[in-house]
């Protein structure tokens, strides 16, 4: 039996160590093929999505539209002015497996994106029109936030708590980017005030 003290021993320790966290680095796992389209319909669940049949797949799988159109900012009891259209797998199936996304985020004057999360993704974006602030709360309950400007972009860090605010004397619109196909998001509003009797008392 080798001694724990012998550079073999360390070697391999060293080797187990670097390896571990490689599985890791990414939001989503790589893909294996050059793509896969989801079949949203397939009745399998799994971590994702089934892929559509090679022979199924046409050009519309791989472009999506939906970013094209303003969102409704109406005000409402759970609308603070602001829309977001998704552009993940579940409205764009050519993204399954490609760790990619993207939102269309309107605002109206004023208009807030309240304050969540994205527990899968790191969000990157840029201001398209109008002026935004855009803030977020690290895990030390540190506070970071700038108004930003047409052409300029923000990052969010994986699973942090942000949001966006229409500060400008018009509409507003930016860009989201994410590393998972499916980031979601988990409002802090919602949470609390839409799930469960105990705390709907809170709200």
């Amino acid at each position: 039996m080798k001694s724990s003290n012998s550079p073999f021993y360390l070697l391999s320790c060293l080797i187990v160590l670097v390896l571990l966290p490689v599985p890791s680095r990414s939001a989503d796992p790589d893909s294996l093929q050059d793509f896969c389209v989801a079949d949203l319909n397939a009745t399998i669940s799994v971590n994702g999505f089934p892929c559509k049949p090679a022979s199924k797949v046409n050009a519309n799988d791989f472009f999506f539209d939906g970013l094209t159109k303003e969102g409704d900012t109406s005000y409402t009891a759970t609308n603070f002015g602001s829309s977001v259209t998704a552009a993940n797998v579940l409205s764009f199936p050519g993204l399954n497996t490609l760790g990619a996304a993207m939102n269309r985020v309107d605002f109206a004057p004023g208009g807030l994106n309240p304050p969540h999360s994205h527990p899968r993704a790191t969000e990157s974006g840029v201001v398209i029109q109008g002026k935004l602030l855009v803030g977020f709360v690290t895990t030390q309950n540190v506070y970071y936030s700038k108004v930003l400007s047409v052409g300029e972009m923000f990052v969010i860090p994986k699973g942090l708590v942000h949001f966006q605010k229409n500060v400008g004397t018009g509409k507003a619109l930016a860009f989201t980017a994410f590393n998972s196909q499916l980031a979601r998001g988990c409002a802090l509003y919602v949470s609390l005030c839409f799930t469960t009797h105990q705390f709907q008392m809170m709200c």
